[in-house]
């Protein structure tokens, strides 16, 4: 058969997606992004409506995921589990409403819930225990996973009688396994800590955890789960989607949050740009919305179509992960003098943004992944932060591939780099090197910082290139004549940014803390001096046994302090801010008598009375300190809505657990 005939690439395609498959479903490892596969599939799918032959039975179109794996018993679903079409724009959604509504009439509500990006499970209960639970397989066979599954602790074992519904004799329920993104972060902390590679992703590191041939291992991991939907029910009737949610959450299984009800296609268009919007902050991956109609009756008038219910659809968000070619390696050099090593590639959409470089981190972690120049790579990005390198598609590399070298040289002023012992950073040893320069200024102007309207880091560049500013002191001693000599400095923006440099001159004594780029000094650090020592002053003169005694400032970060103050050059910088009317807010003195005082929290579930970000504030006005881990130096653990796994650990370390009202009496509110 020609390979360039529609038939030869119908044949190629299904070889690919199978490939594909094996590697997303089976082994947890994919090659292409997700936005590359549905590129392959669409493409399939328009072939075979062309050219429909007597294997189309038994194409990858046809069905759904893969076929379980040998090493679990299998199962099969008392009622299949489909896999939902693709649309990729509101014109696409438009028309799915269309389909709908010629084939079920003009009256059709939906049900709108963000798409986990994690690995679907069928449930089954009998008589409210809950006996058997398999991943999807291929739409028909699961695998069994019923042990790892009893390790999710926010799974019940048992239904509970809730205010809805009687608990039916037998039951499928369907939900998403997932894991958070922050426990997600620790859990590859952890792996690479311990020398094993980490997980390129949270759907990823679900599978592998479902998977796990001893339920011991995937009780380690943090996976939790959401319910939306059920399958097989024996002895109970539904009439809307939405009633089904009721129960289940009646019934004591985790029902996201986000889901909504929307009465008409626009208001699902509305939900999708809401929750796309939304997507950064949440503290779970979702690639998408999913959209149902509400009416079960109707569903069952629609029915399905091949691999797809035709009353569902999942409106998938631009890609975050995409596969390109790094051209290059360049180097560049940070504020604290760290080089660090980013990925020129060809240009690639991600996320609906185009980029073209990706951080690498540092030289061990190129080594790590395995990382040359040359090499076909998986790209990630998550909200505005530069993308990085997820992988290298090993099955794409050649013999012309070059490894890259951390320089011996800084790139910026060819002064000697060095790498000190116990630390994967490369750094330019030289303080007057131009670029951390540069970067410190930037810093001491950015948002978390001083928050200089009008001084990014292309002003900042700018101003030490043409020698009137040498260090972030002198900004405060620049003239609106000197500022008219700069390229696209006109009148107004001159006296714009030199009025935002006034304005910032009594800044809160935390940020300013912060701006000064103090080595290991971070927000969270810089709030903690501010609390302690009340002004700039009593901080520069503070020794290390004055900061050791503090909770949560350890030798390390006690002596960069004390280092960065008695440099001759800092403190000469600091005397400019004094004479240029630079003065930081003192901070209130805190109660001495404090009841949270040395005291340690972490937070854990949703909290009805106040958001956590205000729970935070309160915490550490009274003395105390929050924390996003469970350690055996923890005080108390507030538990709101949904705890997660944070609630397991503090029980296990023995850590007094306390609720919202009894957090809400201790801190007299």
């Amino acid at each position: 058969m020609d390979k360039d005939s529609p038939q030869g690439r119908i044949t190629q395609l299904r070889k690919n997606i199978e490939y594909h498959n094996q590697r997303y479903y089976q082994q947890d490892n994919p090659e292409i992004s997700d936005v590359d596969y549905d590129r392959l599939m669409r493409e399939l799918q328009e072939l075979e409506k062309q050219y429909p032959d007597d294997d189309l039975a038994s194409s990858p179109t046809q069905r759904v995921g893969a076929a379980p794996l040998s090493r679990f018993s299998s199962f099969t679903h008392p009622s299949p589990m489909l896999s939902l079409a693709n649309a990729f724009s509101p014109e696409e959604i438009i028309d799915f409403d269309s389909r709908i509504k010629k084939l079920a009439g003009d009256n059709i509500s939906y049900i709108a819930e963000p798409k986990l990006d994690g690995l679907a499970v069928n449930l089954v209960y009998e008589n409210g225990v809950f006996i058997r639970g398999a991943t999807r397989g291929d739409g028909v066979t699961g695998e069994d996973v019923t042990q790892n599954l009893k390790t999710i602790s926010s799974l019940p074992l048992k239904m509970r009688a809730g205010e809805g519904k009687a608990i039916p004799s037998f039951i499928e329920i369907r939900g998403e396994v997932y894991i958070e993104t922050e426990p997600f972060r620790k859990l590859n902390l952890r792996r690479q800590e311990e020398g094993e590679e980490p997980f390129a992703n949270p759907r990823n590191a679900a599978a592998g955890s479902l998977r796990q041939l001893d339920s011991r291992i995937t009780a380690r991991r943090p996976l939790n789960i959401f319910l939306y939907n059920v399958g097989e029910a024996r002895g109970i009737k539904f009439s809307s989607h939405c009633e089904v949610l009721k129960n289940l959450k009646s019934w004591g299984f985790p029902v996201n949050n986000l889901i909504e009800e929307a009465k008409t296609i626009q208001d699902c268009i509305k939900y999708f740009d809401h929750i796309s919007e939304q997507r950064t902050t949440l503290h779970y991956e979702i690639d998408g919305v999913v959209l149902k109609v509400d009416n079960l009756a109707i569903q069952e008038i629609l029915g399905s179509v091949s691999r797809n219910p035709r009353w569902a659809l999942a409106c998938k968000f631009p890609a975050t992960q995409a596969t390109t070619i790094i051209n290059d390696i360049i180097v560049q050099v940070g504020r604290t003098g760290v080089l660090t090593p980013v990925a020129i590639m060809q240009p690639v959409n991600v996320g609906g943004v185009t980029v073209s470089r990706a951080t690498l981190h540092n030289e061990d972690e190129i080594i790590k992944k395995d990382i040359r120049i040359g090499d076909t790579v998986i790209i990630q990005r998550a909200g505005d932060v530069i993308p990085e390198v997820v992988k290298v598609v090993l099955s794409k590399r050649t013999v012309k591939e070059k490894i890259f070298k951390m320089p011996t040289q800084c790139p910026e002023c060819s002064s000697e780099v060095v790498r000190e012992e116990g630390e994967v950073a490369h750094r330019c040893i030289n303080l007057a090197c131009s670029a951390q320069i540069k970067e410190h200024i930037a810093h001491f102007a950015s948002r978390g910082g001083l928050d200089i309207e009008g001084l990014g880091g292309k002003i900042s560049a700018q101003l030490f290139d043409t020698k009137l500013i040498h260090d972030p002191a002198d900004l405060f001693y620049l003239t609106k004549d000197k500022l008219l000599d700069l390229d696209r400095h006109g009148e107004k923006s001159a006296q714009n940014l030199l009025d935002s440099l006034e304005r910032s001159k009594n800044p809160p004594l935390d940020k300013f803390i912060y701006a000064l780029g103090i080595r290991n000094v971070g927000e969270h650090i810089s709030k903690i001096l501010a609390r302690e020592f009340i002004s700039i002053e009593k901080l520069m003169s503070a020794k290390v046994d004055d900061l050791t005694a503090i909770y949560e400032i350890g030798p390390e970060i006690a002596v960069s302090i004390v280092q960065f103050f008695h440099e001759p050059k800092n403190k000469s910088v600091m005397e400019k801010f004094r004479k240029a009317g630079v003065i930081p807010r003192k901070t209130e003195a805190k109660t001495k008598d404090s009841t949270l005082q040395g005291k340690s929290f972490v937070f854990t579930g949703t909290l009805e009375s106040m958001p956590r970000a205000e729970a935070k504030t309160i915490v550490e006005k009274m003395g105390g300190s929050v924390h996003g881990s469970t350690t055996s130096k923890t005080t108390y653990v507030v538990a709101g809505n949904e705890p997660g796994s944070k609630l397991d650990k503090a029980r296990t370390l023995g850590i007094t657990i306390i609720s919202e009202d009894e957090f809400i009496k201790l801190v007299g509110r």
